[in-house]
Formats: C-alpha cells, structure tokens, sequence
C-alpha cells in the first residue's frame, strides 16, 4: 500500500524525462515542505520504501533525502527515519521581514468593500467559556446521559435517510415535537411544515435575507441590537438603519416619503442586549405597520425559555393568524451552542421556496442529531431540563445582581433589563471606557463585553454585558471582585 506522502510525490513530480530525476524528487519535498503539505514532525517514507513506491532506484532516493539534510530541511533519526524539520530556513529570512514586505506577496488576497467591513467589524470572541461571558449555557449541566443514550440507539441500526442528504426542512420527527413544544410554550400559530430546521440562527438570517432581500435593500435593526444580526446584513448588501428603543421595546420612525424598510429585526420577548420586553401595543403597532409597508418582521427569540418572575411573554408571531413574522429560534442556549441546531417558523407562503433554495444553498444533513433532539423533546426530557435550568439560573441572577447592589449600587443595573435572560448589563458612566474595562478583565480571565460595542451609530452607551449563565455560585463572587479592581470608579 503507497504512503500519502508518495501519492503527493507522484501528483508533484511531473515528466521524468527531463532534468536528473533526483534533482527533481529533491525539489518536489522541498517545495511540499515549505508550502505545508509536509508538515513539520511529519516522517518520510523509509528510502527503500518510497524507491519501490516511485518505481526508481534507492541511491536516488538516497541523494533527495542527503541534500534535504545537508539543508536543514529534514532531520534524521538512526532506527528511527527521517523527518520533516520544525524550522524551515527560510523561516528565518521571512520572520525578519516587515510586515508592508509580506503584504506584498503574490498569497496576500484583496477582500471585496462587504468583506472587509465584516472582517474589520467582527466580535466574535475566541473564548466562549468563562465568567461572565454573556449569552453561554451551563454546558456542563446538559443531561449528556439521556442525550447520548437515545443517539446510541439511533446509532446502532440508522436508515439510509439519516446518513444522506436531507431535504424538506430537517427531520420530520424534530419538526413535530418543536412545533407542539411552540404552541404550548410560545403560543405559537404553527404546524410541522411550517417549521425549517437551520445550523444556527446566522444561517437562519442569511436564508432569509438572501431569498426576500435584494442588494441596497433597507433593514431596521435594534438600537443597541446584536452584531451578528448586522454582519449578516452588510455581507448580503442589505443596508441597516439602526432605530432607537425605549422601555417598551423598538420605536417605530415615521417614514413619511422615506423608503419603507424590508425587513425589521426585533427581539420582543427579551431585548438584546439591554433586557426590555415589547410591550403589546407596541407589538400590535409593529405588525400594523409591516402589513401596510409590505415589511418583513424577524422575531429573534434567542432565550426566551429563562424567565424568572412574572408570566412568560407570547411570541409575537401568535398575536395574529397569518402574521408577516418570521419567526428564528435556537437551542443554543437551552442546550449548548456546540450543537448548532436553529430553526425558522414560516409563513404557509414561503414554506415552498425556502425548502426548496436551504437544500440547494445548504446541502442539508446531520438528521441524526436533529432525530434524536426531537426524540429527547417528545420524552419531555427537554422541558425538564429548562426547569431546572430556570432554577439554576435564576439563583446565580440573584447573586450577580445583589453584588452589584451592594457594592456599586442599583443604579448600576440598566433600567431596562427584566428579570429573565442570561446576562445583566452593568451601567458604566459615559467616560470609562468599557472597552478598556473589558480588555482588562480578560487579561484577569473574567470575560465580559462592552455595550458600546453593540451600537451601530455614532450615540453610545457605556456599560458590560455579565453572562452569570456559565458560572458557577461559588465562583461569582471572586470573577466580579477581579471585574471591580479593572472599572476606574470602583
């Protein structure tokens, strides 16, 4: 059987007729170890091994692997073989190039304007564990057990459908058990054929943005509202408006001869970032102006399933039949963000063309784990999980707020903010920076993010979003004592 590394050798090494064979060998390894297909530590075939793999004599073979030595391309090991080296030489020429040298090369790419205005405005974090990061479950108290015990049945014997591409939505068995979850939970006007199984909500939003937006289109987004909402937006070349909020959620602007916007993302239940919830009139406001304006209204509802107190808010998709919603979920933050599983509820119009046009942009899969997701909703494992979730979280709220009460005061906590979520904003005054506060604190290793960085025009606020979701109770205390000594005014 050939080495990987002779089949690269063969698809490299071209024509042996003409120049010295071991020259070109020599080269062909010298070429795949400098642009990483070999790469370091990695060992090569024996000499005698690859001779007989490449049809060629070993002494060729022999005076490749010499000269690659001699080089310091390659170390060498007696009993052991030969072996890709840590440290090309040309390593050290390029480490000591500036770096207006290197954006010179031929490998430096030129992004399109939406590209680089993604690139420069993106937030996403690469750490996703730790106190207070905001928006993150208590993944380690998912019942992995029962998970794991109905996907091993599943595993032990699957269908043909569950391990080839999917098309119609997602598995039918999920869609069912959502779409009864919703109507209870939600008060949702919806059946299993409206439901469209995602991988996430920013695959959601790109669905809908790509199939009911053209290019310089108009979006109203939250003022503040999340960033990843925007991205998608900008990359599709839909413009965004940002639109001010009050205690009652989105305040609708006057067009008057202004273009109406395609769509309007709100996120009633539980606004993000700030916590305010929509109130019914305005909700009745919002869906009168949409049908007048031939407007799409998303409904974000990220986390709605965590409220502490009070009665659980509807959806704003069930406040009338045949609303112009489309409704984007998640389990995300129910379950853990690992499992990428979203979902959209459709209007009956749009179920059609959006199952037709998320197979073919998409190539649905992973019917497996949407299977036994619906199989844990149907056994109520998931209800039972939220409840106690609620719980949970629900304490460790508690004993975030009454920190910042007690050593802050209330006026620190965001008048807006309701008793639900995953998070709480920490009021800054105008003059900290909370950017500043936020690098800071994860240099202390308590991760939190700046609100002002949520706003999209030139008026900010300041303030931190404090995730207490992920952090256990004995631990709240000493993250938000490290998260004091990094505020100037504590």
């Amino acid at each position: 059987m050939r080495s990987i590394s002779s089949d690269l050798l063969l698809q490299r090494i071209g024509d042996r007729s003409s120049s010295p064979f071991n020259r070109r060998l020599y080269e062909c390894i010298r070429t795949a170890i400098l642009d990483g297909s070999l790469a370091p530590g990695a060992r090569l075939p024996a000499t005698r091994d690859l001779a007989a793999e490449l049809g060629i004599s070993r002494n060729t073979v022999l005076f490749a692997y010499e000269q690659l030595l001699a080089e310091g391309y390659v170390r060498s090991r007696t009993g052991s073989g030969t072996f890709i080296a840590d440290t090309s030489p040309e390593s050290y020429l390029i480490a000591g190039r500036s770096a207006a040298d290197r954006s010179a090369e031929p490998g430096v790419v030129r992004l399109s304007r939406r590209g680089v205005k993604v690139v420069e405005q993106a937030f996403a974090s690469p750490v996703q564990w730790g106190p207070f990061v905001p928006g993150v479950p208590d993944v380690t108290q998912f019942p992995q057990r029962r998970f794991r015990q109905i996907t091993m049945r599943l595993w032990r014997n699957p269908s043909a459908e569950l391990l080839t591409y999917a098309h119609g939505g997602g598995h039918a068995g999920l869609r069912e058990a959502l779409a009864e979850h919703l109507r209870v939970a939600r008060s949702m006007q919806c059946d299993p054929t409206q439901l469209l199984i995602t991988e996430g909500i920013h695959q959601a939003i790109d669905l809908v943005v790509r199939l009911l937006g053209d290019s310089g289109d108009l979006a109203w987004v939250e003022e503040p509202g999340y960033w990843g909402i925007r991205s998608v937006l900008q990359i599709n070349g839909v413009a965004t408006t940002p639109v001010a909020l009050d205690q009652e959620g989105l305040r609708l602007p006057k067009t008057g001869s202004r273009k109406p916007p395609r769509f309007i993302f709100v996120t009633p239940s539980h606004q993000y970032p700030l916590g305010s919830v929509m109130s019914l009139a305005r909700r009745r406001q919002l869906l009168e102006f949409a049908r007048a304006n031939g407007s799409w209204i998303v409904e974000d509802d990220y986390d709605s399933e965590f409220r502490f107190s009070g009665r659980p808010i509807p959806a704003l998709q069930g406040l009338e039949a045949d609303a112009p919603v489309i409704y984007i979920g998640t389990f995300s933050k129910s379950m853990y963000p690992g499992l990428r599983i979203g979902y959209l509820v459709l209007p009956r119009a749009l179920v059609a063309p959006f199952q037709k046009a998320h197979a073919e942009l998409y190539r649905e899969g992973h019917l497996l784990p949407q299977a036994a997701l619906g199989e844990f909703i149907r056994q109520g494992y998931y209800a039972s999980h939220i409840r106690r979730m609620r719980l949970l979280y629900g304490k460790r709220r508690a004993i975030l707020v009454s920190l910042i009460e007690r050593r802050l005061g209330p006026e620190y906590l965001h008048g807006h903010g309701s008793n639900a979520g995953l998070h709480v904003v920490l009021r800054l005054p105008d003059h900290v920076d909370d950017c500043a506060v936020a690098a800071a604190a994860m240099a202390r290793g308590v991760l939190v993010r700046p609100l002002s960085r949520y706003y999209a025009g030139r008026e900010t606020r300041r303030g931190l979003l404090l995730g207490y979701a992920c952090v256990p109770e004995e631990r709240i205390q000493p993250a938000f004592d490290s998260l004091l000594k990094c505020i100037p005014i504590a």
